[in-house]
């Protein structure tokens, strides 16, 4: 936020990332994801929910844990 309300006061993103010791990269790409989605919170990193190996097993799993929860799976 601070770099953003830097850069936004007028100077350059160069300029921000050398004030806050952050690399040029950073402040660029920061203030390139605010003007794309306006707001500097990270993008959601990982897979999408609902995929991966076992989710075939999902519903197995759910229900051998809420019936024994405190068990150590093979």
């Amino acid at each position: 936020m601070r770099v953003a309300a830097f850069v936004e006061a007028g100077h350059s993103c160069r300029a921000a990332a050398r004030h806050f010791g952050v690399s040029d990269s950073c402040a660029i790409k920061l203030m390139q994801r605010q003007r794309q989605s306006g707001s500097l919170a990270p993008a959601r990193q990982g897979r999408p929910p609902g995929g991966g190996k076992l989710v075939a097993y999902e519903t197995f799993l759910i229900q051998t844990v809420e019936a024994e929860p405190v068990i150590t799976m093979p």
